[in-house]
């Protein structure tokens, strides 16, 4: 393949909601370029695009795919992504390589909720976006309802360049505000004819694009001092003030296609290399201290890997974008998160599965490597010549729903951890969680299907034979007053025995708060604990009642204890341990024997000292449709959710709240079911809560009940 320079590349991220014919409209896009020579379908299996076995069996996108076409001497490198929610993790990562956005729109269904989840994630990037209103064949297709809808919800930047002369069931005419002129098409699709517009709709055409030239000329002061002086803009202007606009996003041009009869598509391209920016002329990366890395091919290279996936034949497929310089086959770079070398041996650009043999990537361009030592995805890799820079992570959505996972049989669990990291790896969204605490291997992800597609890959590729449980949940145990108590532990079985007897207070532990001043304070053990909260450990022995250096074999006894607490068995936190009397024995006493009196008296007193169980809560977003919101306020109150505020975004209402972990199994799915999947949310940790009383004494007599079944 020829070697591109930045100014003839253009990235485009293709996005969404499902079945808004992203794959489709990318299949055209390889066969106007010359890349295929026929088009393949989703229904008969043979896109391009969508190509795994998951894909092919559920007909719709589950993984990203890099592709590339040629256009008027131009390299479009596209990215078509999923579109639904639970695979946002790829939309998030191909936007940060990417440039412009097309955004497809289902012309029969409008704006749809994964119109609106997409348009977010492009705002926090500041990516472009054009909009493309696709299935103008259908039979309920409205085009005026569905701009209408764009404009409403994205606002006055939202520009027509294109509107379809006779939307429905015969569709075959747009008509071009730019050019002024109609594209008809032959029945079925295929090259069109380039005609004047029919008299009927020249006062129609007219009208609009007069507008669209004063709006152009409103982006630049230039223009607008121009089309003061001549009432017009020219081509090179026109051209200008859209460039301009895309990249600002004061523009958000509007395009039509029928992307399953290949109408509109050779149009849009022809935009996209004139008129959609090249990598140089967009802002430049930044890295983690701050600089700007320019997109210029002279500069020292930098490449950042965005993606990693296993391909038959190949392996581990690293893809990357070059954000500066030049990568040749053979290079030797350094991997900045890594502080490694690597050798790039062979250069690839992708088009789904096929590769194509590439000697130089410049500077804008996406492409791919194999057999890296220890490159994944969000690494910097840099020429010997570069500075140590890193390129700012991507930051990935966080996870919404959570399983337990176990293998069926024992014996594949440890083939099941390989599997499941490897998972991991080529999708960061899917996080696997070996939970000591627990006792279960959690799988957190975007939402059920999310995590189905996981269990689908293990099973059916990997022939392990798996099942999902309920998580369960990572309780806490503390006190709420004060306690005392005294252990003795004595053991006499024939030769040295045991002796060891502690007396403990425990209290509350609250930040801030003053020491008891009952005891005097000889020593202190103040340790922040692994799962949050504290543990502090006060020496007031007085006399040498117990030698010092007990001291830290009580502390052992005190930890194994929190570790396992005694209500429930979870984590216990937040409590201060005053050890003030004991006795020895000149002979018996050893560190075993204070480790278990210590042990025991903790347990004693902590069952005197007001104990409660605290439960994780978590502030959860949800984005809902004004007119499912009582439903969802509804069931939010039904898991104990307390709403902390309301909020406005768009034509979508805003909810937040705080709502305990136990309540949002499987939420995801309650959700879709009450919005018909129009909704989506996020959740975060927020902090541990007591749980109420008759909770409480649910999971005491569950605790209770499976210890009995364990004895």
């Amino acid at each position: 393949m020829k070697v591109y320079q930045t100014s003839e590349i253009r990235n485009i991220l293709l996005i969404g909601g499902a079945k808004t014919g992203k794959t489709t409209l990318a299949e055209d896009m390889l066969f106007e370029g010359g890349v295929i020579n026929r088009r393949g379908s989703v229904e008969d299996k043979n896109t391009v695009s969508d190509y795994r076995p998951i894909e092919l069996e559920r007909q719709n996108s589950v993984v990203s795919s890099v592709l590339n076409t040629i256009y008027d001497g131009r390299k479009i490198n596209f990215i078509d992504t999923p579109g639904f929610d639970d695979f946002i993790g790829e939309v998030v990562a191909a936007l940060r390589v990417t440039d412009t956005a097309l955004m497809l729109v289902n012309a029969q269904n409008g704006v749809e909720v994964g119109t609106e989840i997409t348009w977010r994630y492009t705002t926090r990037n500041n990516t472009p976006v054009i909009f493309v209103i696709n299935s103008l064949d259908l039979e309920h297709a409205n085009f005026d309802e569905t701009l209408r809808q764009l404009k409403g919800r994205f606002g006055k930047n939202v520009t027509l360049l294109q509107y379809p002369l006779n939307a429905g069931i015969g569709f075959n005419s747009i008509i071009d505000l730019l050019k002024m002129k109609m594209f008809k098409f032959p029945q079925g699709g295929g090259k069109p004819e380039i005609l004047d517009i029919p008299e009927e709709e020249k006062a129609k055409a007219e009208e609009l694009h007069n507008a669209l030239i004063e709006e152009l000329a409103s982006k630049d002061e230039s223009l607008m001092e121009h089309f003061f002086e001549h009432g017009s803009l020219n081509e090179e202007q026109i051209a200008k003030g859209l460039k301009t606009g895309i990249i600002h996003r004061s523009i958000f041009p509007v395009m039509c296609v029928c992307a399953k009869h290949n109408m509109g598509v050779g149009r849009l391209l022809e935009f996209i290399v004139n008129s959609v920016p090249a990598p140089d002329e967009m802002p430049p990366v930044k890295t983690t201290t701050g600089k700007e890395i320019q997109c210029k091919s002279k500069d020292p290279a930098t490449a950042f890997v965005f993606k990693t996936s296993i391909e038959a034949h190949l392996g581990e497929v690293t893809f990357f974008k070059v954000f500066a310089g030049e990568i040749n086959e053979a290079m030797d770079m350094i991997n900045a998160n890594r502080n490694s070398k690597e050798r790039l041996s062979q250069l690839f650009v992708m088009n789904g599965k096929n590769r194509e043999k590439v000697e130089k990537l410049v500077a804008g361009d996406i492409g791919a490597t194999i057999k890296l030592k220890s490159t994944f995805t969000n690494n910097t890799l840099n020429s010997l010549k570069a500075p140590d820079e890193i390129i700012e992570p991507i930051v990935y959505p966080e996870p919404k729903f959570r399983v337990a996972i176990k293998a069926k049989n024992q014996s594949d669990d440890e083939k099941l951890g390989g599997i499941m990291s490897e998972i991991s790896k080529m999708d960061p969204t899917v996080i696997v969680e070996y939970s000591k605490e627990l006792k279960q291997v959690l799988l957190h992800g975007q939402g059920e299907l999310h995590l189905n597609i996981a269990k689908w890959t293990i099973e059916n590729l990997e022939k392990i034979a798996v099942e999902y449980i309920s998580p369960k949940i990572p309780y806490r145990e503390t006190i709420t007053k004060p306690a005392k108590s005294m252990y003795r532990h004595k053991k006499q079985s024939g030769g040295a025995g045991q002796f060891g007897e502690v007396h403990m207070m425990i209290e509350p532990y609250r930040e801030g708060m003053k020491d008891q001043s009952e005891f005097p304070i000889r020593g202190r053990d103040n340790i922040d604990l692994e799962w949050g909260g504290k543990l502090m450990l006060h020496n007031c022995i007085v006399g040498g009642a117990i030698d010092a250096r007990f001291i830290p074999a009580i502390l052992k006894g005190l930890m194994e204890k929190i570790e396992e607490g005694p209500l429930t068995g979870s984590y216990a936190r937040d409590i201060v341990v005053s050890v003030y009397d004991g006795k020895m024995h000149p002979v018996d006493s050893n560190e075993i024997s204070f480790r278990l009196a210590g042990r025991n008296a903790f347990k004693e007193a902590f069952k005197n000292a007001g104990p409660r169980i605290l439960e994780p809560i978590y502030d959860v977003e949800v984005i809902v449709p004004e007119d499912k919101m009582g439903d969802v306020m509804t069931d939010l109150q039904g898991r104990r959710a307390i709403i902390m505020g309301m909020d406005s975004e768009g034509n979508y209402q805003k909810i937040l709240a705080k709502v305990p972990l136990a309540e949002m199994n499987r939420y995801s799915t309650a959700l879709s079911s009450l919005t018909s999947g129009r909704a989506t949310y996020s959740m975060r940790f927020a902090e541990y809560s007591q749980v109420p009383g008759d909770i409480q004494d649910k999971l005491l007599k569950a605790y209770e009940e499976q210890e009995k079944e364990e004895e």
